[in-house]
């Protein structure tokens, strides 16, 4: 089968790591694979070389967005998929454009947040919802969030979720202390870690003012943050003014972001909405134990394995750290377990990219 991964761009987050999961696995399949987005750099690539990336060049202007949908037009073409799969708004609304003009054997969207946009985009949604075959969302309240918002219909969305590849996403305790050590952090040192883009959606201010309220009861503790993005200096500000250079660290992008997993305590997710939390079934995947705030879809990968707290309130996230800090290691190591189980059973990269093809096979109706 010929697919086209189309999304709007590339860069360092879940949906676009999982786009570049989804064509790997796909093309390891046997299936040919094309990811096309729409603007900006490549930050995210395959591993496969036979899974071919283009950019469309596209940009903000009229004239940027025309060329962009031009040239996916000619892709469309000369490639003939059986499937286009698009993610995340602009893609999903270009996508479903296009097949007025242009044969599209199918038509899947993927939404990737209960928050897609204000109330123009919610109506630019629900006014093309008949040209998608299929549009999904990465968690079941994203989905009725969205449904009730009236973006689509009941049947017409549906919930799939991320897949984590369990394979990588693994602890491994030689990583472990070697991390720790590159950084000079001992053993009698807990490291609070925090993984994604530097943006609105993952509130960092709360995390650094509940970090600040964990001090005054731990004082042998470090906040680690792996992600870039437009707050970076804003943030970098806020640390300095509130004096914690030396307490928390900020380590930009990277592509080893298990081994940081590995190496910390407890992971904490302060987010003002998500998606699925991918990042959280990372960190659960690792044996880490995992704090976070209750958006989106992030309870439906947590359950039980973990800590899951009110947003937007610093002291809620605080006393959820506090109580992982305070477990016993026998209590500790049972969560951990129990939480990596947890995402083996539920949202394996392979089971749920056997739904994926699944649902590429289904007839129209």
């Amino acid at each position: 089968m010929n697919i086209i991964y189309f999304i709007t761009g590339l860069g360092m987050g879940g949906a676009e790591r999982q786009v570049v999961n989804l064509a790997d696995r796909m093309s390891a399949r046997g299936h040919n694979v094309v990811i096309a987005y729409l603007t900006g750099d490549a930050d995210v690539l395959p591993e496969d070389p036979n899974v071919t990336v283009v950019a469309l060049n596209g940009n903000k202007t009229i004239f940027g967005m025309m060329r962009a949908v031009n040239n996916l037009v000619k892709l469309i073409r000369r490639f003939k998929p059986g499937v286009i799969h698009s993610h995340m708004v602009h893609a999903n609304l270009i996508a479903r454009m296009i097949r007025l003009f242009i044969k599209i054997p199918k038509l899947i969207c993927t939404a990737h947040s209960s928050n897609e946009g204000g109330k123009l985009k919610m109506l630019a949604y629900r006014l093309t919802d008949f040209l998608a075959d299929l549009t999904t969302n990465v968690s079941q309240e994203a989905v009725d969030i969205l449904i009730a918002k009236g973006a689509s219909s009941a049947g017409r969305m549906v919930f799939v979720p991320n897949g984590i590849d369990t394979g990588r996403f693994v602890f491994d305790k030689h990583v472990r202390n070697e991390v720790r050590a590159r950084e000079s952090v001992d053993s009698s040192t807990r490291v609070l870690l925090a993984v994604g883009r530097l943006v609105e959606a993952k509130n960092y201010p709360c995390l650094l003012d509940a970090f600040k309220l964990v001090l005054n009861d731990h004082e042998n503790i470090c906040l680690w943050i792996v992600g870039d993005g437009p707050l970076a200096a804003d943030l970098a500000l806020y640390v300095n003014k509130a004096n914690l250079n030396g307490k928390i660290k900020f380590f930009g992008s990277r592509d080893d972001v298990p081994s940081f997993y590995c190496a910390a305590d407890v992971y904490i997710l302060s987010s003002a909405w998500e998606g699925f939390g991918l990042v959280v079934a990372e960190a659960m995947s690792c044996e880490t134990l995992v704090v976070a705030t209750d958006c989106g879809g992030v309870k439906e990968v947590l359950g039980d394995s973990g800590y899951l707290v009110e947003p937007f309130k610093p002291e809620a996230l605080r006393q959820g750290i506090i109580s992982a800090l305070n477990l016993t290691p026998e209590q500790k190591r049972s969560l951990v377990i129990s939480a990596r189980s947890r995402v083996v059973d539920n949202f394996s990269l392979e089971s749920v990219v056997n739904r994926w093809e699944e649902l590429y096979a289904q007839p129209r109706t």
